[in-house]
């Protein structure tokens, strides 16, 4: 039978395994990956995998770290932010309110079709140099002490991979983390559906009111990720380059049950009830696909270990879709790996670091979740959102994406100066999110007034997301890191009072971070 014996052998040919094998062959020209993928390429388009949206901590790993700017540029869509939509209640669009971006901020972020990114990527694996071997089948995986076997069967032949790494990148089949029975629970109760049409599908054409067509926006509606907003649910519409339109429903099982949802018929019926305009603009479109994932929120017990394997991508966690974070935990768990891989070459692997990377990654994790964990209940709230967003995109670009942009994750040693500031700004996170979380229970809806809440004209935003573009060296880093932190805990305190009282008269500092943000709030 035949034996391979790879550097580094990856458990699926998706996203995350794919993007890790070009990050380990630009990193190193001479280490020999095997990637495994069970489906045959090229793979669908359009109609393939969910999580077409991307943010900027993904979207720069795979512009500028894995080297596809060229390919996303001209194959996918540049998108123009996230945009919600509050409280329309079946009338047109523009009596809802509105909070997203008039202008495109810095830092780019894009909307992909997945099948055409996986296949581009599957061809840039293998010019690269790594072995990437499709409609191959891992039938049985052992790991034990830092030995690792793999039984493979593909449409010719049976064979045996035995690795010094082990990667598991297989989504959520996760034969690693089966294997090693590392799965772990998350309390957060999510759920989702969604289909494509074969059409775009165009929120600008969803009213005819001449004020708000004539809403000084740079870029098209439907080029932003819609969000269409409501109690205890969200909905997505995402354009793709192809043409189609991807369709979703989120929503929290306790206020909306996914039986309620789980087949194309109920979700339309679904929809009709709270999303009425959205019903009506799917009637009569061709359909791609449909699909449900319940209880989408999981978790590993460990995700890189002194014994060379590692999970990534969805084999790993995964959060919740609101605010698009599932390829930014590739990016970071990728980068993470492809450090400890690099320092075991160089024979300077000692167990700490695993540890230490797994802690950094923790706390990104928990940092993230807070974001979501109860807090569907308030999502049709368009005061409550506002703030959040306000502090959840502030909080991202001055803190996680910033570490990422810099580098700075996987530095063994910020100073401690830096590390007791990091700590001080995510409990004013954590504490924030709570009061969130408080306001968020009351579930609070009401109809829209018209309101459009531009992020583009709060400074704040416009600063952090703008300082991702330039990281200095490591001192620059450092005290741009601390400067960041000083304005999010002052911004936290401000956030707070505002939510408890939206009229508070603003002083300066308010005024020229959150520019008409207060006016916004009273309206």
């Amino acid at each position: 039978m035949t034996r391979l014996q790879p550097d580094v052998a990856i458990i699926g040919g998706g996203l995350a395994g794919l993007t890790l094998a070009m990050q380990l062959r630009q990193r190193f020209d001479d280490i020999d990956v095997l990637v495994l993928e069970r489906n045959t390429h090229p793979v669908p388009g359009a109609a393939h995998k969910v999580g077409e949206s991307m943010v900027e901590i993904g979207a720069h790993y795979l512009a500028d770290v894995v080297g596809l700017e060229d390919h996303l540029a001209r194959d996918h869509v540049r998108k123009n932010g996230l945009r919600f939509h509050f409280g329309a209640n079946g009338r047109e669009l523009h009596h809802a309110d509105e909070v997203g971006v008039s202008h495109l901020l810095a830092v780019p972020s894009y909307q992909v079709d997945r099948g055409v990114l996986e296949n581009e990527l599957g061809r840039r694996v293998a010019d690269a140099g790594a072995r990437f071997l499709d409609g191959t089948r891992v039938t049985r995986v052992s790991s034990d002490g830092g030995v690792h076997r793999l039984e493979c069967r593909d449409a010719s032949r049976e064979f045996v991979v035995q690795p010094r790494w082990l990667v598991d990148a297989a989504s959520r089949a996760g034969p690693l983390r089966r294997e090693l029975d590392l799965a772990r629970p998350v309390s957060h109760d999510v759920n989702a559906a969604w289909f494509r049409v074969d059409a775009a599908i165009d929120v600008d054409e969803w009213s005819g009111d001449a004020d708000w067509k004539a809403r000084p926006l740079d870029l098209p509606r439907r080029q932003s990720t819609n969000h269409l907003m409501g109690p205890g649910y969200w909905c997505w519409l995402i354009p793709l380059a192809c043409g189609a339109t991807s369709i979703g429903i989120v929503a929290d099982g306790r206020m909306h049950p996914l039986e309620d949802y789980n087949t194309y018929d109920k979700a339309h019926a679904w929809l009709a009830q709270h999303e009425p305009t959205l019903a009506a603009a799917v009637d009569g479109q061709p359909r791609l696909d449909f699909r449900y994932l319940r209880h989408f929120s999981h978790d590993a017990g460990q995700l890189f270990s002194p014994d060379r394997w590692a999970l990534t991508g969805e084999a790993g966690v995964f959060l919740d879709p609101f605010y698009s974070p599932g390829t930014d935990f590739i990016a970071i768990a990728n980068t993470m790996l492809t450090e400890l891989i690099a320092r075991d070459r160089s024979g300077t692997l000692p167990a700490r670091d695993n540890l230490l990377f797994e802690q950094i990654f923790r706390s990104f994790h928990r940092s993230s979740m807070a974001l979501y964990q109860d807090q569907y209940p308030g999502f049709g709230d368009r005061h409550l959102m506002a703030l959040k967003s306000t502090w959840d995109y502030s909080y991202y670009w001055g803190v996680l994406a910033f570490l990422f942009f810099s580098s700075a994750i996987t530095r063994v040693g910020l100073a401690a100066e830096q590390r007791a500031r990091l700590g001080d700004v995510v409990k004013a996170h954590q504490a924030l999110q709570a009061r969130f979380r408080a306001r968020a229970a009351e579930a609070r809806s009401h109809p829209g007034t018209g309101v459009f809440i531009d992020q583009y004209r709060i400074p704040v935003l416009k600063r952090l997301n703008a300082g991702l573009e330039c990281p200095g060296d490591d001192h620059a880093t450092d005290q741009q890191l601390l400067d960041n932190i000083d304005e999010l805990e002052r911004l936290a305190s401000v956030i707070g009072r505002r939510l408890d009282d939206p009229s508070a008269t603003a002083d300066q500092w308010e005024r020229e971070r959150l520019g008409d943000l207060p006016e916004w709030l009273q309206g």
